[in-house]
């Protein structure tokens, strides 16, 4: 017999809620349910300051660091405790829905406004944040709030340009930060305690399950790496294919190789994606001299993830060698499988039995989250909301909202006990 998930009772408001992420929905929009706010413009801007409304209006004391991270906080008895750190991100990617990070931050606003009008007292502070640029895709590096006031940045982030030759310091500076005193925004060692995120799956397992809720296991290692290759070009109409040094032939022949290196294994979960390609001089008569390309390499298993890096770097030279073309790779992102603290774990499992009176599913995460860096520092728990079809990153991404109030509940639950701790 299918089991029925109905909360006995829900403690959040759904229709504020809703109401919510309709109205940050319409920020960026594009078509009838896409968004684009891409980190840092004037649409991030608007949306961030208006979240900071909300904030303000469940009594947070707010404030938008240097990083862009806009946050909120609510004082507990003992500031001296490592604090509760609650959120994700409302940056979208240029083709995306507005769900994606969405709902983890205005759901634990919600959470955070129902434990004030309930008259809760929280042992320590928690921090409700939306992190800034979490989906990487204006300056191809992600996770960049989060990773800033971990102190986790590397070398030349600040220079890295976007497709109109923007660079991240100049648009921090347009954004109203200060990029000259980003160590100020930097958290003290030891200060965060725990991290706990919702956010909607991003794939099809609770939709296929017929579930509207599911607690993270851990979080998929990402790979992520720029491939330049560099071909020499020449008449599409007179030079010989022998002759040719056809960047894109090459390149071509990448995206086909590492397929079949994801594929190898059926039952692994190994995914990898090319995503962006770009020629020059791309011109229809003209055979192609350059292209970049990304890669997108994920996996929870990190020796596997490695082989399959190895045996690619390696194809990479052959196919290279083969067409008479050059290369360089540049690794973007380069970040491990993490894994949700038990206790955490335990604590949602508790929770989704007194909602539900039965046990949610528990899954891995494909897609990275701010909580692959806060994971670094701190324990951290996730809860997964079912998608529709599991599509995301796209206009057509779509979510119940009955389903992301069963998820915002499970989540003020588990914050109920863990700002007890």
């Amino acid at each position: 017999m299918k089991t029925t998930y109905t909360a006995s009772s829900l403690t959040v408001n759904k229709e504020r809620l809703q109401s919510r992420i309709e109205e940050l929905a319409e920020i960026g929009k594009i078509a009838e349910t896409g968004v684009c706010r891409l980190t840092l413009s004037k649409e991030d801007k608007e949306a961030v300051l208006k979240v900071k409304g909300w904030m303000e209006e469940a009594g947070l004391e707010t404030k938008i660091d240097d990083f862009g991270n806009l946050i909120g906080q609510w004082a507990g008895a003992d500031d001296s405790l490592p604090i509760l750190v609650v959120g994700s991100h409302i940056d979208s990617q240029p083709y995306g829905g507005r769900f994606d990070g969405v709902i983890g931050v205005l759901g634990a606003l919600e959470v955070v406004q129902t434990m004030r009008e309930k008259g809760v007292q929280p042992n320590r502070t928690i921090e409700v944040i939306a992190f800034s640029d979490e989906e990487g895709c204006r300056f191809d590096k992600g996770l960049f709030g989060v990773r800033g006031i971990l102190n986790q940045l590397e070398k030349g982030e600040l220079d890295r340009v976007d497709k109109d030759g923007i660079s991240r310091r100049e648009a921090l500076i347009e954004f109203g930060c200060n990029p000259d005193e980003l160590a100020k925004s930097v958290y003290p060692e030891g200060r965060i305690g725990e991290f706990l995120e919702l956010h909607i799956e991003q794939g099809p397992i609770l939709d296929r399950s017929e579930v509207p809720v599911g607690i993270v296991t851990g979080i998929s290692g990402p790979l992520w790496l720029t491939l330049d290759i560099q071909g020499f070009a020449g008449h599409a109409g007179s030079v010989p294919m022998s002759y040719r040094q056809d960047a894109l032939v090459a390149a071509a022949e990448v995206t086909l190789t590492l397929n079949e290196l994801a594929t190898m294994d059926p039952e692994a979960p190994t995914v990898a994606t090319v995503g962006k390609m770009e020629v020059f001089p791309n011109s229809r008569n003209i055979i192609p001299e350059r292209v970049r390309m990304t890669i997108d390499l994920r996996d929870i298993d990190l020796e596997r993830r490695r082989d399959i890096e190895a045996a690619l770097y390696q194809s990479i030279d052959h196919i290279c060698e083969k067409h008479q073309v050059t290369h360089t790779i540049r690794v973007d992102t380069e970040s491990d499988p993490r894994y949700c603290a038990e206790e955490i774990m335990n604590d949602m499992r508790a929770s989704a039995i007194e909602m539900f009176g039965t046990s949610v599913p528990e899954l891995m995460s494909g897609p990275f989250h701010d909580a692959l860096a806060m994971s670094t520092v701190c324990d951290y728990g996730m809860i997964f909301v079912r998608c529709k079809d599991g599509i995301s990153h796209n206009p057509k991404e779509s979510a119940e909202f009955d389903d992301i109030t069963l998820g915002t509940e499970l989540l003020y639950q588990t914050v109920l006990k863990r700002a007890a701790k």
